[in-house]
């Protein structure tokens, strides 16, 4: 069923982020009265899912999930159509249209993919506001991983700077290590002295290959008393953190719970913090494994509420910092020291990314993100996608001659061809993680 709802969550976020993104191209096609002779959501190869003419335009559902397309008459696109190219000029062509006309239609479907992520994040701010851990309230510092240990970090550590920045987000600090291009400088607090961690990056590196990102940190949630119901437990106040137990080293939260279950039927002898001082109290457990008390959880998110109004500024600032952050991971992927290339994923890695259980605010911050991926991805100045169209227009509105169909075609073959290396790539990179690693 996990699978399944992944599956699901994949395909929904792809019609809605590929249907779009074509729409930019169909409808300013429309508008420059350009003939539109195919619009597809997904790719159709021998076979349509379902298929229909509505006045000159064959819409259709593809079967192979990797995009879509919009024919347009008159334009050399992946279609490779070489008869309607040899056919007369018509005047609803795409070749018959000015300069600028013609490059709009071509970034109509990176900047539909941009208008939906921010409306999308718009939406999402003034439906759910913003929620997030701050590193600052994390004040019992952190548990680390084996990796993380071996990268210099220790149980209790807080951190305070990464590369000289602060990071407030919790959720930020891991992908500020793994997306470097060279040694990280870490200031930590241990222990209350500030303590300087310089980390090369090919520590990094290996940490990132063996997956040591995953639960690389958590929140040390200390076990404070919050109140007492049953008599037996009257020696613990409010306030009261556990330091120490009989044979126990570990003082967080759920160490001690499990810690106390097992000492059901029994009496536990606890070291507590009250008001600064260390006293020792012995608490009978009873043969449910509870003492009578509940806990205080000292972490909570900070959430941030927005109006209408309000949602649009911080809709469009976290449309653009998710934007500049992807921007800077793909230079680090060109990076051939970084070896961010072996990170590269296809339809597997984005389908995993989906939750196994269907939660409406996390597929709308991953189709935002998607949609803003797909927009970055096509714009780039490859023959074959949507920046290489705009570049050969644009370099045409700037000097006033036009490409010949001829070099346009030969690219257009070599952007195909860049392109399906990638894909195979990417998906040859799935492969070997997902089944074979």
């Amino acid at each position: 069923m996990d699978i399944l709802i992944k599956v699901l969550q994949f395909f929904l976020c792809f019609t809605v982020i590929v249907g779009l993104h074509e729409f930019g191209h169909f409808i300013t096609a429309r508008l420059f009265k350009i003939r539109v002779e195919q619009f597809y959501i997904f790719f159709n190869p021998w076979f349509s899912l379902f298929k229909f003419n509505y006045k000159g335009t064959e819409y259709g559902l593809g079967w192979l999930p990797l995009g879509g397309y919009v024919k347009i008459g008159g334009m050399i696109d992946e279609s490779m159509d070489k008869e309607q190219m040899a056919a007369p000029v018509r005047e609803d062509d795409f070749r018959a249209k000015p300069a600028w006309q013609r490059f709009i239609v071509m970034i109509a479907g990176v900047v539909m993919n941009l208008l939906t992520a921010v409306v999308i994040y718009c939406a999402v701010c003034y439906t759910w506001g913003e929620s997030y851990l701050s590193n600052e309230d994390v004040k019992w510092g952190y548990e680390f991983n084996e990796s993380a240990e071996k990268l210099g970090f220790v149980d209790g550590d807080r951190i305070l700077t990464i590369n000289g920045e602060e990071v407030d987000n919790v959720n930020l600090i891991v992908n500020s290590l793994l997306l470097t291009d060279g040694d990280c400088y870490v200031e930590v607090e241990r222990e209350g002295m500030p303590i300087e961690l310089e980390i090369p990056m090919a520590e990094l590196i290996e940490m990132r290959r063996a997956e040591g990102y995953k639960g690389f940190l958590t929140p040390h949630i200390p076990f404070i008393v919050d109140s007492v119901h049953f008599d037996s437990a009257a020696a613990l106040r409010h306030g009261d953190r556990v330091v120490s137990a009989e044979g126990l080293t570990a003082t967080d939260m759920l160490s001690v719970r499990d810690y106390i279950a097992d000492a059901a039927g029994s009496d536990v002898r606890l070291t507590v913090e009250r008001e600064g001082n260390l006293i020792e109290v012995v608490v009978p457990v009873n043969a449910e494994g509870l003492m009578g008390i509940t806990l205080l959880n000292p972490i909570t998110l900070r959430t941030h509420e927005y109006t209408l109004l309000e949602s649009i500024p911080a809709g469009i600032k976290r449309a653009g910092t998710t934007i500049a952050d992807y921007w800077e991971q793909l230079k680090l992927i060109v990076k051939p020291e970084t070896k961010m290339y072996e990170e590269l994923g296809g339809f597997i890695a984005i389908g995993s990314i989906f939750a196994p259980e269907w939660n409406w605010l996390d597929f709308w911050l991953k189709t935002a993100f998607l949609s803003i991926i797909l927009a970055v991805m096509n714009i780039l100045p490859i023959p074959a996608l949507d920046g290489g169209h705009a570049l050969f227009t644009f370099w045409e509105m700037l000097t006033g001659r036009k490409v010949s169909e001829k070099v346009l075609e030969v690219a257009q073959y070599i952007g195909l061809g860049i392109l399906f290396a990638l894909l195979l790539y990417a998906n040859g990179n799935d492969i070997y993680r997902f089944f074979i690693k």
